[in-house]
């Protein structure tokens, strides 16, 4: 099994998560240049609309963007776990008092089907194994919108994703105080329509946390 694993390095040696570029042996995730210069997201609970707080590691831009370009549309499902271990630790530092569910906005069934996975299921997955919690499947996505991405101005994507979540049957949200994970936060309106879903439903609180948030203030 050493055998392996070496063989692996060897082959397929880490890289940093933003400039791809190959890890020292005692770097994790990020190389030195990365981790010193990457545009950190200042943590501060700032609200959204039907979102108690937000939070992210970075802003979306520069190395930062093309990573999560690459880990969304282009295969790089493996930046999960990086991605998973950096968001935690600004979580745990922020969130001292933790949460009662973990979930995350799904991706429609049509979008998961030509991209072959759910990038913020994986997202979940590995912010859950840092924080010793199980991601819950909260809501479904009920409406194959257009990407956001594609859409300028606030009101525009709010009427995009209107409408496009359901709560699954079943699911325990009453009192709860609720994890929402996203991997990009532009304007929240796709967070804001998935809380205002929880919020209907009966939690108490909806948090939202991602990797990047747009916009310098």
């Amino acid at each position: 099994m050493r055998l392996y694993y070496w063989l692996m390095g060897v082959l397929f040696p880490p890289k940093c998560v933003l400039c791809g570029k190959i890890l020292g042996k005692d770097q994790l995730d990020l190389c030195r240049e990365c981790r010193e210069s990457a545009p950190a997201y200042p943590f501060g609970k700032r609200k959204g609309q039907f979102l108690d707080s937000f939070a992210a590691v970075w802003y979306y831009e520069g190395n930062v963007r093309s990573s999560l370009l690459r880990f969304k549309f282009h295969g790089a499902r493996h930046y999960a776990a990086a991605y998973g271990r950096l968001l935690a630790m600004k979580l745990q530092s922020g969130y001292p008092e933790g949460f009662d569910v973990l979930t995350w906005v799904p991706v429609s069934p049509l979008r998961k089907l030509r991209r072959g996975y759910d990038q913020v299921a994986l997202l979940a997955k590995a912010v859950g194994r840092e924080l010793g919690m199980t991601p819950v499947p909260l809501l479904r996505k009920v409406r194959h919108n257009r990407p956001q991405s594609r859409i300028q101005g606030e009101a525009e994507r709010r009427a995009n994703v209107l409408g496009a979540y359901r709560i699954r049957r079943g699911a325990e949200i009453s009192g709860k105080r609720i994890l929402l994970l996203d991997d990009i936060l532009t304007t929240g309106a796709t967070a804001g329509e998935a809380a205002r879903m929880l919020k209907t439903a009966g939690a108490a609180e909806v948090h939202c946390a991602a990797v990047a948030a747009a916009g310098k203030e």
